[in-house]
């Protein structure tokens, strides 16, 4: 019985092998599958599916997938600077998927007007066509152009279009709008089968008030209908043709200048310690440099420096060149710089322009151009003070007496108007004087004397004096 059992034993170890031999031989399969179709994965889940029914019908007719014809090329040229691969244009055809293409991009050269020109004419070389065009003139001449082409002709539409100039920038997208195509579809087939149900009823009613509701509803239905078929319109318009459009300018548009301007005390260097301080205070009096650093901010050539301060009274002539000339050609990102030298005997407050032309690549002055810019600071003189000396005392009293001397002549000159009144008042009181003493003198003699009795003719006579 033993000897039995041995055998039986050793055959059910051999199937329990063979079925963990023949699991582990489908995982790893499973697992060999799973990163093929990880290379599918910038495609969404409906795409993949998509991908997949594809290979296995292009694996029946014994054709390359489309992910191996990806693959293959992915070592080949992106559309413009690094965009989306050109591979995606045809797998999405090949896909049955509607996808609708745009770019956006920005083109540097040196005319605007024949770049955009050479833009159409290698537009309309590959079958496509200016859609629409804005163009401005000086100061910044700039031109933006639409194009419509083949989704086929995406890419090449893109590397002739950013050969014709230095490209700034760049942006590609693919919008895929195959499930709005399918809805609207779908609404579309619903809207025209109502349609053809309320003109079936419309045609067999009799009832006044029924063919009028009926037609309304029939109405709202049909423009319903016509809106669904503009929408469809639209999204096949923007699938059957992509979209780029192309900004062009010139390539060296944005010149610019700065100065600063900053001062120190003293003046034996020659400008040597510049730059200063930008607020500066001095005892008056003081010899001060000032120190004017002008740079080129811009993208441009600059060259024909002019610097004036009207302030400080500083021209071109009284300049002192520290690092540069007010004469070269100044790049991009670099400097000069000069200095002047001032007394400071009173408080300044700057006002410095400076000026500049751009100039292209061959030296030449661009035409009508030119620009400027003004910098200010604070240059403060001040008092030095400290002990007044036997020299600063006299020199204040004499101030002192020369101030009082003008007030005694500003005094007497305003009361000699009025010198008049005085001397009226003290004639009135002498004359005064003199009456009231001889009214109020008494007689020399204190003696009465009798009066004699008045006559008759001394009264007439009186009465005949009064008469």
């Amino acid at each position: 019985m033993t000897k039995l059992q041995s055998p039986a034993r050793l055959l059910a170890w051999l199937v329990v092998l063979a079925m963990i031999a023949a699991a582990c031989s489908g995982g790893d399969s499973s697992e060999s599958g799973g990163s093929d179709d990880a290379s599918g994965d910038f495609l969404s889940a409906d795409q993949t599916v998509t991908t997949m029914a594809a290979e296995e019908n292009l694996a029946e007719d014994g054709a390359e997938s489309p992910q191996s014809e990806a693959t293959d090329s992915d070592t080949g040229d992106t559309l413009g600077s690094g965009g989306v691969a050109p591979p995606l244009v045809q797998t999405a055809a090949d896909l049955g998927r509607d996808i609708i293409f745009t770019a956006t991009m920005t083109v540097a050269v040196d005319d605007v007007a024949a770049s955009s020109t050479e833009a159409t004419q290698r537009i309309q070389s590959l079958g496509g066509f200016l859609f629409g065009q804005q163009t401005t003139g000086d100061p910044e001449p700039r031109s933006t152009l639409v194009f419509k082409v083949f989704p086929d002709d995406f890419q090449e539409a893109l590397d002739r279009l950013g050969s014709i100039g230095e490209l700034r920038s760049q942006n590609v997208s693919a919008d895929d709008v195959t499930e709005r195509v399918v809805d609207i579809q779908s609404r579309i087939t619903t809207a025209e089968a109502s349609v053809e149900r309320l003109r079936a009823f419309l045609d067999g009613a009799t009832d006044i008030d029924a063919i009028a509701d009926l037609e309304n509803q029939l109405l709202q239905r049909e423009t319903q209908l016509e809106t669904l078929r503009g929408q469809l319109r639209t999204l096949e318009d923007a699938i059957s043709l992509a979209t780029i459009t192309l900004t062009v300018t010139e390539n060296s548009v944005r010149p610019a200048v700065r100065v600063d301007v900053t001062a120190y005390s003293g003046t034996d260097d020659d400008g040597l310690s510049c730059p200063g301080r930008r607020d500066l205070a001095v005892d008056q009096g003081t010899d001060v440099t000032v120190c004017f650093e002008i740079f080129n901010v811009g993208d441009t050539d600059l060259t024909g420096f002019t610097l004036r301060d009207p302030v400080i009274d500083v021209a071109e002539e009284d300049l002192i060149p520290v690092f540069g000339d007010m004469d070269q050609v100044l790049e991009p990102g670099e400097s000069i710089v000069m200095a002047a030298h001032i007394a400071a005997d009173r408080s300044w407050r700057t006002q410095t322009n400076v000026t500049a032309l751009p100039v292209d690549e061959d030296g030449n002055v661009r035409d009508g151009r030119s620009v400027a810019n003004t910098s200010t600071i604070s240059i403060s003189a001040v008092d030095p003070g400290g002990v007044p000396g036997f020299g600063d005392g006299l020199e204040r009293s004499f101030e002192l007496l020369v101030m009082l001397l003008q007030m005694l002549v500003y005094l007497v000159a305003a009361v000699i108007p009025f010198f008049w009144i005085p001397l009226g008042i003290w004639w009135l009181f002498r004359r005064g004087s003199r009456t009231g003493g001889k009214s109020a003198q008494p007689d020399s003699s204190d003696t009465p004397v009798e009066r004699e009795p008045e006559s008759d003719d001394t009264s007439a006579s009186v009465d005949a004096s009064g008469d």
